[in-house]
């Protein structure tokens, strides 16, 4: 299966100061008049005076932008006790490349996986690929295969790029633009789709002999709540482009 749906990218560049458009109030009418707000987010206000990433501070703004999104803020989402986690890849740039997260379920046993992710707006995944591991017993455990479908929001999909998805981050300059320097200069993925809250489910790129494929995603222009559903994640299986990064 390949990324499907191409629509045509637009974003407002983020920096480290970084001026966020969010939308809210459509009654989803031609005749209905949408109203903006604007969300200063400050990469620096999410980190405390020791260089750390401050948690609270980060789950906050992921909470304020489900709010506007019309998300539901569940109350186990909440206390600090690292149910929704966030992360910022050891990069210390959270504002455009960290994400927040809930495993919801991760059954090495019976081999299922599911995940909600968080995405502010130009917020990006770090660009991964997962591999085969070996559980305790010696036993080979299959490359993690993934599907996503967006509840909230809209995100911008990386994928390889193939026959059938040909490159094209070149045609556009201001979504390159927000991707993360240090991992621009090591990406591997330069077919991008823009996938939104439409009920569509979309499937990890395959690419015969090739598997697994790098893959990531970035939070669009309103920020994103994306459904993850998957095979066992095992994160010695695990790799990152971008020097350095981490979980």
């Amino acid at each position: 299966m390949k990324f499907t749906h191409v629509a045509r990218l637009g974003v407002v560049a983020m920096a480290a100061a970084t001026m966020i458009s969010m939308t809210t109030g459509c009654c989803g009418t031609a005749t209905c008049k949408q109203e903006k707000e604007k969300l200063i987010v400050n990469n620096a206000d999410f980190y405390t005076a020791e260089g750390k990433l401050d948690t609270a501070k980060a789950k906050a703004t992921y909470f304020d932008m489900m709010e506007k999104l019309g998300a539901p803020v569940y109350d186990v989402y909440r206390p600090d006790d690292g149910f929704l986690w966030t992360v910022d890849f050891g990069q210390k740039n959270f504002a455009s490349f960290g994400m927040g997260g809930v495993f919801w379920v991760n059954d090495g046993n019976k081999g299922y996986f599911a995940h909600e992710i968080f995405l502010l707006p130009g917020q990006s995944i770090a660009e991964h690929r997962h591999f085969p591991t070996k559980d305790k017993n010696g036993n080979t455990v299959q490359a993690k295969y993934e599907s996503w479908q967006v509840r909230y929001g809209s995100v911008y999909a990386f994928s390889e790029a193939t026959k059938d998805s040909p490159a094209n981050l070149d045609d556009y300059p201001q979504i390159k633009a927000q991707i993360y320097k240090t991992q621009l200069d090591h990406l591997k993925c330069s077919h991008v789709e823009k996938w939104e809250a439409d009920g569509k489910l979309h499937h990890l790129l395959e690419i015969p002999g090739q598997e697994p494929t790098w893959h990531f995603m970035m939070g669009g222009p309103e920020g994103a709540v994306v459904s993850e559903y998957a095979t066992f994640h095992d994160n010695d299986g695990l790799r990152f482009t971008c020097p350095g990064a981490a979980l």
